[in-house]
C-alpha cells in the first residue's frame, strides 16, 4: 500500500464516523484553543505591561549623576593621566562628557537636566503651588516622550514650559491659607477634605501666561522670600497617562540660561548649581531596552553614575514567564484528556473494524501498513481539531477583546490582545502530536489482529 492509499483510506474513516470525529476533534480543540489563547494573552499582555511601564518608568533611558562609575586608569590625574582626562574632570558630570555621551552609538538624545531645587510658583492672579525647578535644553524635551498639549519650546531666556500637573491645583493664597487652617482645627472633617482635593485636581490654563518664582532667603532672618524675575510660559506638556496622577508631579523647565540667572535671583544651592557647564544629572534616551546595557557600560567609563529601570522588564519577563507556563500546563492537561477520549475512540473503532482489517491482512497488507492507517487516522484528527481550535481561539480572543473595550480598561493605551502567528504552529503541533500518541496503542492492537479468527468471528 501506497502512502497515497493510507491516508485515502484514514481520510475515509474519518468522515465516515461523524460522530466519534465530531467528539475527538472537540476534545482536541479546546486544548489547542486553550494553548493559542494562553500564550496570546500572557505575550499581549506582557507587551502592553512592558510598554505602560516604558512610559512610566522609562526603561529605554539612563539616568546619569557625577561620582562614581568605573575609575580611570593611572587613578585620577595624576602622572599617568593625559591631558585629555585631565579636562573630562573625573567624577564630574561636565557638558564636555555629555557631548562625548551624545555621540555614543544607539544614543538618540542626551541633555542635561540640572535639578535646581523645589520652589514656588506665584502667578498674576495671586494663585500658587510648589514645584520642582529643571534647567534643561527646551528644544529636545519632545525626544524624551514628552508631547506638547499647548505652544512649544523657545530659546529665549526668560522663556518656561509647564508639565501638565504644575497646572493642576493652582489655589490663590488666601484659600489655601484657610483651607490649612481648618484641617488643623478639624483634620477629620471629610467636606473640608474633599474640597481641598477638588481644587487639588482642578486644571488652570496657564498658556501664555507669567509667573513668578520664590524661594526663601537663606541669608534672611526674618524668613524673608526672593522673587525671581517674570518667566513667560510658551508651553504645557501633555499628562502622558493618568491626569488625577498628575497632581503629585509638578514641574517647571527653564532653558540652562535661564536656570543661571534664577540661580543668582533666588540664591539656590542646589547639587551643581550656579557651576557653569556642571551638572547633577543628564538623561540619555537610548534607541531600544536592548542596548541600554552596552550603552551604560560605556557612560561608566566617564567615571560617571547610572542608574536604569532596565530591572522592571526583567521582573516583568519572569512573572509573565511562569504565567505562561501555567497556562501551557492547563491546555496540555485540557490535550490529556481529549487524548484519552481518542484512545477509547481508536480502540473501539478497531474492535469494530476487526472485519476490516482481516480482510486487508488476507488481501496482503502487512502490520506496518495497518499500524500506519490508524496513526494517520489519529494524525488526521488532531490536524483537525487543531483547525478548529485555531478558529476557536480567534473567537474567544475576539470576545475578550470586545469584554475589555466595553469595561474601558487601560488608562493610556487601550490594551488589545492578539494572536501571534508564532502560537499557530504550536497549537497544531500540540494538536497533531496529542492524536499521533494516542492513535499509537489502538494502532498496535489493530495490526496485531489475527486474520481468520476476526473473519470467522464476523
Amino acid at each position: 500500500m501506497r502512502i497515497s492509499d493510507i491516508s485515502r483510506l484514514a481520510w475515509e474513516q474519518v468522515k465516515r464516523r461523524k460522530v466519534v470525529t465530531g467528539l475527538c476533534m472537540a476534545g482536541i480543540s479546546i486544548g489547542c484553543a486553550a494553548i493559542i489563547v494562553a500564550l496570546s494573552i500572557g505575550d499581549s499582555a506582557q507587551s502592553y505591561t512592558e510598554r505602560e511601564i516604558n512610559r512610566s518608568f522609562k526603561m529605554d533611558e539612563i539616568t546619569v549623576t557625577p561620582n562614581g562609575g568605573i575609575p580611570s586608569q593611572g587613578g585620577g590625574e595624576g602622572s599617568g593621566a593625559s591631558a585629555t582626562d585631565a579636562k573630562l574632570d573625573p567624577g564630574r558630570l561636565t557638558a564636555q562628557k555629555l557631548k562625548i555621551v551624545q555621540g555614543l552609538q544607539h544614543v538618540t538624545a542626551a541633555a542635561p537636566f540640572q535639578e535646581l531645587g523645589y520652589i514656588q510658583m506665584t502667578t498674576i492672579d495671586n494663585k500658587i503651588t510648589d514645584l520642582q525647578l529643571i534647567g534643561t535644553d527646551l528644544r529636545l524635551l519632545t525626544k524624551y516622550d514628552h508631547r506638547f498639549k499647548q505652544g512649544g519650546p523657545s530659546d529665549s531666556v526668560g522663556m518656561a514650559v509647564l508639565n501638565y500637573g504644575a497646572t493642576v491645583g493652582l489655589i490663590d493664597v488666601e484659600t489655601r491659607q484657610r483651607l490649612f487652617d481648618q484641617l488643623n482645627t478639624d483634620p477629620y472633617n471629610n467636606k473640608i477634605m474633599e474640597q481641598y482635593n477638588s481644587l487639588s485636581m482642578l486644571p488652570s490654563d496657564m498658556y501664555k501666561q507669567q509667573v513668578q518664582l520664590q524661594s526663601h532667603d537663606p541669608a534672611s532672618q526674618t524668613g524673608q522670600s526672593l522673587v525671581s524675575s517674570p518667566l513667560q510660559i510658551v508651553g504645557i506638556l501633555d499628562s502622558g497617562g493618568n491626569p488625577d496622577m498628575a497632581m503629585y508631579d509638578k514641574k517647571i523647565y527653564v532653558s540652562l540660561e535661564t536656570g543661571e540667572r534664577l540661580v543668582e535671583q533666588l540664591k539656590l544651592t542646589s547639587g551643581t548649581a550656579g557651576q557653569k557647564d556642571v551638572y547633577n544629572s543628564a538623561i540619555v534616551k537610548v534607541d531600544s531596552t536592548d542596548n541600554i546595557v552596552q550603552v551604560e557600560k560605556l557612560i561608566q567609563k566617564l567615571t560617571l553614575t547610572t542608574s536604569t529601570n532596565l530591572y522592571q522588564k526583567e521582573a516583568i519577563a519572569d512573572q509573565f514567564s511562569m504565567i505562561k507556563k501555567a497556562a501551557l500546563g492547563i491546555g496540555i492537561f485540557i490535550l490529556i484528556i481529549a487524548s484519552i477520549s481518542i484512545i477509547v475512540a481508536m480502540t473501539m473503532s478497531t474492535h469494530a473494524r476487526r472485519r476490516q482489517i482481516g480482510i486487508m491482512k488476507v488481501l496482503g497488507a502487512n502490520m506496518g501498513q495497518i499500524r500506519n492507517m490508524f496513526i494517520t487516522e489519529a494524525a488526521l484528527l488532531g490536524m483537525l481539531g487543531g483547525l478548529l481550535g485555531i478558529v476557536f481561539s480567534y473567537l474567544i480572543i475576539f470576545g475578550i477583546n470586545k469584554l475589555i473595550g466595553t469595561a474601558g480598561m487601560g488608562m493610556g493605551e487601550p490594551l488589545v490582545i492578539t494572536i501571534p502567528l508564532m502560537t499557530l504552529p504550536v497549537g497544531i503541533a500540540f494538536a497533531v502530536m496529542t492524536g499521533v500518541l494516542s492513535g499509537i496503542y489502538p494502532a498496535i492492537s489493530a495490526s496485531r489482529t489475527n486474520a481468520l479468527t476476526a473473519i470467522k468471528r464476523d
